[in-house]
């Protein structure tokens, strides 16, 4: 599918309409558009699903970091007068949004991570990758996923393009670093809105022990394991993901 990406300001985003519900997706450090397409997909006629471009290339490299991610989707959400999300993170974009509901949980409707990072994650292993390695990172994206074929072309050349230019790959290994010293262990027990984990058994950068964790430390949370699935279930099984987030976002809002 083709997305339309709106520029209003300095923001840009993916927005359908439809729906007085407004799901706020929020992609990782190698996420692309794509990645979303069937959640996009499913529930545009049904609520107004939002997916900000996160601004990794773009912000001040002094002031890029979690938290100015997070600060970043702070004044997104007010610029739109959005009155209540329901903010969806996978992998990176799961702490952000984690991050957000503790900075203003008045905004939260629910809650939404698949393979979050906030308390434990391993992304490109011990070695980064050396520039024009096009088969590493083939296999390093394959290895997000439990079936490799997931991994498109598209997403493997964007991944390769990132690595192989100066700038992105310094952005990248800035945010992922300033993501492992933003630990949200002794936090979590401030998020009191329902909260839906989905994490792949298979997941090898945020394992499901990760998961289980998050489950322990987010009292209103309810967690959900797929099976021969990795770090991005939403892409791996679309279908039984959204049949997921359906009833649970019918559970908190009585719709649907």
């Amino acid at each position: 599918m083709e997305f339309e990406i709106k520029k209003e300001g300095r923001f840009k985003y993916i927005e359908s309409g439809g729906g007085d519900e407004n799901l706020l997706l929020l992609h990782g450090l190698f996420g692309a558009l794509s990645n979303f397409q069937g959640i996009i997909e499913h529930f545009k006629g049904k609520c107004n699903v939002i997916v900000p471009i996160l601004p990794i290339f773009d912000l001040p490299i002094r002031t890029l970091s979690v938290t100015g991610l997070v600060d970043y989707v702070v004044e997104f959400v007010d610029f739109k007068q959005y009155n209540k999300v329901h903010l969806l993170g996978n992998s990176l974009g799961g702490h952000i949004a984690l991050l957000y509901a503790l900075t203003r949980p008045d905004k939260i409707s629910s809650i939404i991570l698949t393979g979050s990072s906030g308390l434990f994650e391993s992304a490109m292993g011990s070695s980064f990758p050396k520039r024009g390695d096009y088969e590493f990172i083939k296999k390093k994206t394959e290895a997000t996923f439990y079936r490799p074929e997931v991994a498109t072309t598209e997403l493997i050349d964007e991944v390769f393009d990132i690595v192989n230019d100066r700038n992105k790959a310094i952005r990248v290994v800035a945010t992922a670093k300033s993501a492992i010293r933003h630990n949200l262990g002794d936090k979590l027990h401030q998020i009191q809105v329902p909260t839906l984990l989905v994490w792949g058994k298979q997941d090898t950068i945020t394992p499901d022990f990760v998961g289980e964790k998050f489950h322990e430390l987010i009292d209103n949370s309810r967690l959900i394991f797929f099976d021969e699935c990795g770090h991005a279930p939403m892409m791996e099984h679309p279908e039984l993901f959204n049949q997921h987030l359906e009833a649970f976002l019918g559970e908190v809002t009585g719709k649907f």
